[in-house]
């Protein structure tokens, strides 16, 4: 299987769509290695705008980016995040994720992210997605991730290392970590998390009420201290 070896410089490939968690882990990424690049993805989504702001996120930050279209996801499954003519779940139904759920998006993006990520000799991948506010996703688990790192492993015989720095954290946790990197206040203006697309946020859709309500608990304690 092959591995990094000492000698070659740490680099690592981030999963980004120019949201909160994402560029989180970017900025994480940027104080850990010595080498970054970020992979964004296309997939039909209402809100392709997360794409442009990515692209400036990247640009700001001197760091390579490329996009990678995946219409496959939109057509494959039925969600809200593809479909015009869904109605947004605004809370997780019973029995199931909620319709913003889309089956198979983690999957095909780790996937295609670890071919990217060998190609290019690079082993170490990161990715935002965290199972205390996940929403009800499966693919958003801990469980899946380490499944799914050991089944890039196996199928390309590569040593695949899979970063989730915000695996366990609430939004509010996650905040305080920008906070902790200094990027607080870039990640709060530039970054765009609606699933409806608006630039600024909308005060509907289950991302921007999270992302608020996470910021208002984070801010909060701040001033208790």
């Amino acid at each position: 299987m092959a591995q990094p070896t000492s000698s070659s410089p740490r680099r690592a490939l981030v999963v980004l769509s120019g949201g909160q968690d994402s560029t989180t882990c970017l900025f994480w990424a940027l104080q850990r290695f010595d080498e970054v690049c970020a992979l964004g993805f296309t997939y039909g989504q209402k809100h392709t705008h997360e794409v442009d702001i990515a692209a400036e996120i990247c640009a700001e930050q001197h760091v390579h980016y490329e996009v990678m279209d995946v219409p496959l996801l939109g057509q494959l499954g039925s969600n809200s995040l593809t479909d015009t003519t869904l109605e947004m779940d605004a809370d997780k139904p019973a029995g199931g994720p909620p319709n913003t759920f889309v089956p198979g998006r983690n999957l095909f993006f780790l996937s295609i992210a670890a071919v990217y990520a060998r190609e290019r000799g690079i082993f170490d991948l990161v990715t935002g997605v965290g199972q205390t506010d996940f929403s009800g996703y499966p693919d958003c688990r801990d469980v899946f991730v380490k499944s799914m790192n050991v089944t890039l492993n196996l199928a390309m015989d590569y040593a695949f290392q899979i970063h989730t720095p915000l695996m366990y954290l609430t939004k509010a946790q996650t905040w305080a970590l920008a906070d902790e990197m200094g990027a607080l206040d870039y990640i709060r203006e530039q970054t765009h998390t609606c699933y409806n697309g608006i630039v600024g946020g909308c005060p509907e859709c289950p991302r921007c009420v999270l992302r608020e309500r996470g910021l208002a608990e984070y801010l909060e304690s701040k001033k208790a201290v």
